[in-house]
């Protein structure tokens, strides 16, 4: 690691296009060059973003190897726009006039949503397409990812046998490893690798935190959070809850890390653990849940470049805010209250 840097672990939510704004957090990482990363963990869009950053940085974590990397995330994230154009699910012309990003008033979601609802995607899609896989094939030189030694990288996903997380480290990962990862299981079949089938990784890990514990020397997990933990409003309508249950559910095993996490700090503080054989972990949050929270559940199939672009640009100035009030921090403090967090009721 360079001494000018700071070393931090990366760990990406899944959120379908809202990881766009992690693509905006990422590249005011890689434009603001004092953040060494020295490992990656991402889930269903976190993964595709992982995965970027690990073809841009195969050769370093230089200001060159930085730039390849932004533009590597502009490239794919522009790629998506371009295939959205031609999708049946688009925003209608009062959405665009009031400039509403959701898609609850569009014909092509409601008939997606219904047949999400009424039948499986071994019926509806029995030839498994999924318009991620040749923009994954096409962006990403997966060679230089395996390659990539300037930090480790990995990827979660869900076992659909076993209930279990997997986590895939760079050595062996895929364009499947990276759709197993996303395959949510009411729009694609099951991802099958080998003898295993595979499901969204946010259901057991978004992120996992627990492969940092083990392989880093950073104490630093810097969470760049998509999903709301929060929401004031009790929702009223069926569409609401569901959205409010699926935010609950890819929360869970982050809440539950977290909670692990301020077990650990609360024994090392207390003196009741060796602090030689466990370490207190340094959390950190990069999110906006003021402009991301009312875009709604149905926004994260909105793939519009104007829409992305405005995703962006949020990350960008969060990650600007946090850098400018936190990087001293680093190696420092924890700079969230974790007990708020995962126990807010008291």
């Amino acid at each position: 690691m360079s001494d000018a840097r700071k070393p931090v672990c990366l760990a990406l939510q899944g959120g379908g296009s809202h990881g766009a704004f992690t693509w905006g957090v990422l590249d005011e990482i890689l434009r603001d060059g004092r953040i060494e990363i020295e490992a990656v963990s991402g889930t269903s869009a976190g993964a595709m973003n992982a995965v970027l950053l690990a073809d841009g940085l195969a050769d370093g974590q230089r200001k060159v190897d930085r730039d390849r990397a932004r533009d590597q995330l502009a490239a794919f994230w522009r790629s998506v726009a371009d295939a959205a154009r031609f999708s049946p699910i688009q925003r209608t012309l009062l959405d665009r006039i009031m400039g509403d990003w959701s898609l609850d008033r569009s014909p092509g979601f409601a008939l997606f949503d219904l047949m999400g609802r009424m039948a499986s995607p071994y019926l509806f899609n029995p030839l498994d397409l999924n318009p991620l896989a040749p923009l994954l094939e096409s962006g990403v030189d997966f060679d230089r990812v395996r390659r990539c030694e300037g930090f480790r990288l990995h990827l979660s996903a869900t076992n659909v046998r076993t209930g279990r997380i997997a986590v895939f480290d760079r050595r062996r990962i895929t364009a499947d490893h990276v759709l197993a990862s996303a395959c949510l299981p009411f729009m694609f079949q099951a991802v099958e690798i080998g003898n295993e089938a595979y499901w969204d990784g946010g259901y057991m890990g978004n992120p996992a935190l627990f492969p940092f514990f083990r392989s880093c020397f950073s104490d630093d997990i810097l969470i760049v959070q998509i999903n709301p933990v929060e929401r004031p409003e009790i929702p009223r309508t069926a569409r609401e809850i569901q959205e409010r249950l699926n935010e609950i559910t890819f929360n869970a095993s982050l809440m539950r890390e977290l909670r692990a996490v301020d077990f650990v700090a609360r024994l090392l503080e207390e003196g009741r653990l060796d602090p030689e054989r466990y370490k207190h972990v340094l959390v950190h949050i990069i999110a906006d849940s003021a402009a991301l929270a009312p875009l709604g559940a149905s926004s994260k199939l909105n793939a519009e470049w104007d829409f992305l672009l405005h995703l962006r640009a949020i990350g960008q100035t969060a990650a600007r805010r946090w850098l400018d009030a936190h990087y001293d921090d680093l190696g420092v403090r924890t700079t969230v209250d974790i007990r708020e967090i995962v126990d807010g009721d008291g």
